[in-house]
């Protein structure tokens, strides 16, 4: 059975720096599209990162380029977070599809898998 597992949320200040993980099991992310998907409160999950296994390939919405990084060592995802401002904060969700690629990295939809999120919350 597939499992995400992610871990490394919390509560940082304008401007810091936060790295979460996903741990993925019963999948191997070198052959699967993976990515990181973020919920604010009252809307929908939005896609912030993606990493295509097969040629490492990644993508960010253009809201966190230049702030976040996407990364996988071995079977674990990672998001690494610098420059932190308060519209990052929400839920952030791993999220990963057995497929190398899909049709719309950015579209939730895509993906068949999905870990159960972690807090990330900013304050002034």
């Amino acid at each position: 059975q597939v499992q995400l597992v992610e871990s490394g949320g919390g509560l940082v200040q304008t401007g810091g720096s936060l790295r979460l993980s996903c741990a993925a099991s019963s999948l191997t992310l070198d052959w699967c599209i993976s990515g990181w998907f973020r919920q604010a409160p009252g809307k929908g999950k939005q896609a912030v990162a993606s990493n295509t296994g097969s040629d490492d390939t990644t993508t960010y919405t253009d809201a966190v380029k230049g702030r976040f990084t996407i990364s996988r060592n071995g079977n674990t995802l990672f998001l690494e977070m610098n420059n932190l401002k308060p519209e990052d904060a929400g839920t952030y969700y791993c999220a990963a599809d057995l497929r190398p690629l899909v049709r719309d990295p950015t579209d939730p939809g895509d993906y068949g898998y999905w870990g159960q999120g972690t807090q990330v919350t900013i304050s002034s």
